[in-house]
């Protein structure tokens, strides 16, 4: 069945052709010119991935996706003129899960659209089947359902898969670059600072004091690491 992707951009030419190279691609593509429609559009369509512009009328891409991650984990990729690292980061701070710079090629685009959408099926290997405890966290992977002592913890899905990647494999530690190739999935173009951020925010989430983690671990100079007990 064909992927539902939600594109929020006010330049009607940029959207009409994201619009028709995706549909191209056997996607179903639907357009929002501004914040507000965008955001209502994103709760009525609950599509499989949203393309969200940060500058908009109404309300910007920032206000958008933030509220968006009240209700939805759906992937959001976010399309910015802008390439100042503050924007990005803020970016991935409300909870975006991918970005690209303007202008962009439409092949770049469409790579990064494959590789967020592959991130929402559900192919799970043997070696990651099922459910892992560890101390008051458990990670249920067929339902992309994280507990802390019995109550469900609202991730996005970044940072399910990074918390999964690290948890599959704790106490081995990795570098932010294994970390972009494995976890992003693909030859990702964003800086070091996204895994940064995306642990900060992991961390806030899971641990009972997030300047003292006990489960998502530093290794000074080197990367991070996931602590079995």
């Amino acid at each position: 069945m064909a992927k539902n992707i939600l594109i929020v951009e006010d330049e009607k030419p940029i959207a009409e052709i994201i619009k028709f190279n995706l549909e191209k691609e056997g996607y179903k593509a639907f357009i929002a010119y501004d914040g507000e429609d965008g955001l209502h559009k994103a709760i009525t369509l609950n599509p499989d991935l949203i393309l969200l512009d940060v500058m908009l009328p109404k309300l910007d891409g920032f206000q958008v996706c933030r509220e968006i991650r009240k209700t939805l984990t759906v992937p959001i990729l976010m399309l910015t003129a802008k390439e100042e690292e503050v924007d990005k980061v803020l970016g991935f701070e409300m909870g975006a899960d991918d970005y690209i710079t303007k202008p962009f090629g439409m092949r770049e685009l469409l790579a990064r659209v494959k590789a967020n959408l592959r991130r929402m099926d559900v192919n799970i290997d043997n070696k990651t089947k099922g459910v892992i405890s560890i101390g008051g966290i458990t990670i249920d992977f067929s339902k992309y359902e994280v507990q802390k002592n019995g109550k469900v913890i609202d991730l996005t899905l970044r940072e399910f898969e990074l918390l999964k990647f690290l948890a599959v494999q704790a106490e081995q530690v990795f570098t932010r670059e294994q970390l972009l190739r494995q976890v992003w999935g693909y030859e990702y173009y964003g800086d070091i600072r996204t895994v940064d951020v995306t642990v900060r925010r992991l961390r806030e989430k899971i641990e009972d004091d997030s300047g003292t983690p006990e489960y998502i671990m530093t290794k000074r100079g080197v990367g991070y690491y996931f602590r079995r007990s």
